[in-house]
């Protein structure tokens, strides 16, 4: 027979155990309900800033519209020294609304710090890829001009002939289908990109396409280059004859003063040089519009192409993309 105190030990052995295990359940659903709560909270904080974001991008891209469209009403060549040409650093959003005479700095505390910044640049100032084509067929100029920008940037030349080709099929696919007709070869005809990153789709390597990001764009129609806003990789390789020294003098010159028509770039070019209304011009009716709003860990990029003729302005299409940078938290 057990001993009486034996007996009690086993029970308040028992009955330790029994709160110790309590306890660790509590503990452990306190910790999993504090965590969702966490959780829930930081995805709410998130889709905020996000959707707040976003909205400041609609009315920064509505301003970049207005900024294009007074350009265009003035007239004259498009160049780098004009309003639109400036971009916009990083600044914060509450240092304008502090300059507000409306808004009392009262109203501003406890606000999340929120950053704006864009820019505006001229597509035109890019080799069109659209140009490459014509009629089904390689176009030789323009081919001329990216197998040059391609040799400038150390860049494979048999990825350029495999854009080309992917190229043509693509666009008699998409001429094709506008004409009701069947395609042949539409199952194998890659999509239409519209981005350069996109241009993967035609047959270039990731890193061809970024390499190639700061001096080739792709237009929905075929279009001239703008002398005074390319770049000297872009200005040499649209002339064969020209080397990418004269050409950087050219752009050097133009800093100075911007050209009025393709006679005065003419000017800037060695002797037997000469650009042409084909391929060159000094206007633009295509921009890339570049912004970022910052609020807090989270940011949001969105990038619009538009559409310029005489005053009337228009959003060719948009991207956005978001993300968010976390710190790393020490033990």
């Amino acid at each position: 027979m057990t001993p009486p105190h034996h007996q009690r030990h086993r029970q308040a052995g028992a009955a330790l155990l029994a709160a110790m295990l309590t306890v660790t359940l509590v503990a452990t659903f306190a910790a999993a309900a504090l965590w969702q709560q966490w959780r829930a909270s930081e995805v709410e904080s998130a889709e905020r800033a996000r959707v707040q974001a976003a909205w400041v991008l609609v009315g920064a891209l509505d301003w970049s519209r207005l900024i294009l469209r007074e350009d265009g009403r003035a007239g004259g060549p498009d160049h780098l020294a004009e309003p639109w040409a400036v971009p916009l650093e990083e600044a914060r959003l509450t240092s304008f609304l502090a300059a507000d005479k409306n808004v009392s700095s009262d109203q501003l505390e406890g606000l999340p710090d929120a950053f704006l910044s864009g820019r505006i640049v001229d597509a035109q100032s890019k080799l069109n890829v659209l140009t490459l084509v014509n009629a089904g067929k390689p176009v030789p100029a323009a081919l001329a001009a990216f197998t040059k920008l391609f040799g400038l940037l150390n860049l494979p030349g048999a990825e350029l002939n495999a854009m080309t080709a992917s190229l043509a099929r693509t666009l008699a696919t998409t001429t094709d289908a506008s004409a009701g007709a069947p395609a042949d070869d539409g199952a194998s005809a890659p999509l239409m990109p519209q981005e350069v990153s996109q241009l993967v789709w035609l047959g270039l390597s990731p890193s061809t396409a970024a390499a190639l990001e700061p001096y080739v764009t792709v237009l929905p129609i075929r279009t001239p280059i703008n002398v005074n806003t390319a770049s000297a990789e872009v200005l040499a390789a649209s002339l064969p004859r020209l080397t990418i020294a004269d050409a950087r003098q050219l752009v050097e010159r133009r800093t100075r003063s911007y050209f009025k028509d393709i006679a005065a770039a003419n000017a800037g070019l060695p002797d037997g040089i000469l650009f042409n209304a084909e391929q060159h011009s000094v206007g633009t009716q295509f921009f890339e519009v570049y912004g970022r709003l910052r609020i807090d860990r989270t940011w949001v990029d969105e990038r619009s192409l538009l559409q310029r003729d005489g005053v009337t302005v228009k959003t060719l299409w948009r991207t956005r993309g978001t993300g968010a940078t976390y710190t790393s938290v020490k033990p």
